[in-house]
């Protein structure tokens, strides 16, 4: 059940500039391919910085804008080509990086996409908000099949159909016996940790007989608790 990855998610055919693209033409790639900004490469095509609607709006404002510093608007409003304008240096991220990491950083540097780079800060790619939500989006039986499979089979080795998990709209429920009350917290957090799932209620019971935990739980009654995510 590894976490989804950057890698997973974002699009390998991007679009990007050289330093030495003329603003001109980087509004024109900007406006004909209805994105509001580019990953600017150098020659070895490794990130440099990104250009940005925003870096463009001083070529069209008569006065320095609140969050630009003098020094910043006037080389921005006079810069001719994408490396006089861009923000550098870019924020990005690798291909192995979780989809929630991602999503962290662009809440912490506040942008909406990042550009993906290898090893050596080469461009691979590019994710955006959109392409992270999509892994959160999944089907309600997709979500119970990969968390009876993974989850309960796979990771607990319990026989299939010992536990079920109904889903409605990423709320999991949690019915069924499993081997001992020790594992009830752990299968309620496996199943939290699959990508998808917004909320889980935990009906599973264990063996009679068991009293491995909590001495006074009555054996084979159902252990309900209710777990969202974080």
């Amino acid at each position: 059940m590894a976490s989804p990855t950057v890698g997973d998610v974002m699009t390998t055919d991007v679009i990007a500039v050289c330093e030495g693209t003329l603003v001109s033409e980087v509004a024109r790639t900007m406006d004909g391919r209805r994105i509001s900004a580019l990953p600017v490469t150098d020659d070895r095509q490794r990130v440099v910085g990104v250009v940005s609607q925003a870096d463009l709006l001083p070529r069209r404002m008569g006065s320095p804008l609140g969050w630009l510093s003098q020094t910043a608007w006037l080389r921005k409003a006079s810069g001719r080509v994408a490396g006089d304008v861009m923000t550098s240096p870019a924020t990005t991220i690798t291909g192995d990086a979780t989809v929630a990491e991602a999503a962290r950083r662009m809440v912490r540097h506040g942008v909406k996409r990042l550009p993906v780079v290898d090893s050596s800060g080469r461009l691979a790619g590019i994710v955006s908000r959109v392409d992270l939500l999509r892994v959160f989006i999944r089907a309600d039986d997709e979500l119970r099949a990969e968390i009876e499979r993974e989850v309960f089979e796979r990771a607990l080795g319990l026989p299939p159909g010992a536990v079920r998990a109904e889903v409605s709209d990423g709320e999991v429920t949690l019915t069924g016996e499993v081997d001992s009350e020790s594992l009830i917290p752990v299968a309620e957090s496996l199943t939290r940790e699959v990508t998808g799932v917004v909320d889980v209620v935990s009906r599973l019971t264990r063996p009679l007989g068991d009293t491995h935990q909590a001495g006074t739980a009555t054996s084979g009654l159902p252990h309900e608790r209710r777990r969202g995510r974080p």
